[in-house]
């Protein structure tokens, strides 16, 4: 069956990558991940990732602690994260870059436009890190503005969550299942699938969004095959 999409951004959550430990890496949750970008890279399809780092720094839990350098801080976590996902990838034979917003030229290039979007014409996986650079932004919203910024097809949102419920499913059992959804109604709702910058950035420049669990396997190929599996936001 041939992909339905040709390049994605897969946003991953810190907390994903932690695994059951909740609090930093789990390698069999980086060898999962790598192994599901495999997948999709030998299908000819295009990948961006972006990842969280709240499996190491939630800064908005901070109450002490002035906003900007928690946010800072955060950023510098996410940078960890796409370091572990660069090595547990390449250990798997998939090329990678890491680009962040923040400048480290010494362990990752500058998040360039057009060179990430080069890297991706050569089927290379590019890892975007530091968030967008700036405080006061969530890495949803990264994802949203890189996705719209290379022109990806779609933003596969994978989480610890198989889909997007009306209210928390493991405090209440009767929350609502949504299959589909549009940008609107998740904005209207409330929804808690991404933060609402990030929700209005995918509804102004018309990029659906795709939430599923991660921790199921083979989940992020049936994403992109367009299965039904998870919640489509379009």
């Amino acid at each position: 069956m041939e992909p339905k999409y040709k390049r994605v951004l897969l946003k991953i959550s810190g907390e994903a990558l932690a695994g059951e430990g909740k609090f930093g890496l789990n390698e069999e949750m980086l060898q999962e991940v790598a192994l599901q970008v495999k997948d999709l890279v030998e299908l000819g399809v295009q990948v961006a990732v972006v990842v969280g780092g709240g499996n190491f720094w939630r800064g908005r839990t901070s109450k002490s602690m002035d906003r900007a350098t928690a946010d800072y801080m955060g950023m510098l976590a996410t940078v960890i994260n796409s370091l572990a996902l660069q090595d547990a990838f390449e250990a798997n034979g998939i090329p990678t870059r890491v680009q962040t917003a923040i400048e480290m030229k010494e362990i990752a290039e500058p998040y360039i436009r057009r060179r990430a979007m080069r890297h991706l014409e050569k089927n290379t996986v590019v890892i975007f890190g530091a968030g967008t650079g700036n405080p006061f932004f969530s890495t949803d919203t990264t994802a949203a503005l890189r996705a719209a910024e290379i022109e990806a097809d779609i933003i596969l949102l994978a989480k610890n969550i198989d889909a997007v419920y009306s209210d928390d499913p493991s405090i209440n059992p009767n929350a609502e299942r949504f299959e589909k959804l549009t940008h609107k109604e998740v904005l209207e709702k409330g929804l808690k699938v991404m933060d609402s910058t990030a929700a209005s950035l995918c509804m102004d420049n018309n990029i659906p969004i795709h939430v599923f669990a991660l921790y199921e396997k083979g989940n992020v190929l049936r994403a992109v095959k367009g299965e039904n599996i998870g919640t489509l936001v379009k």
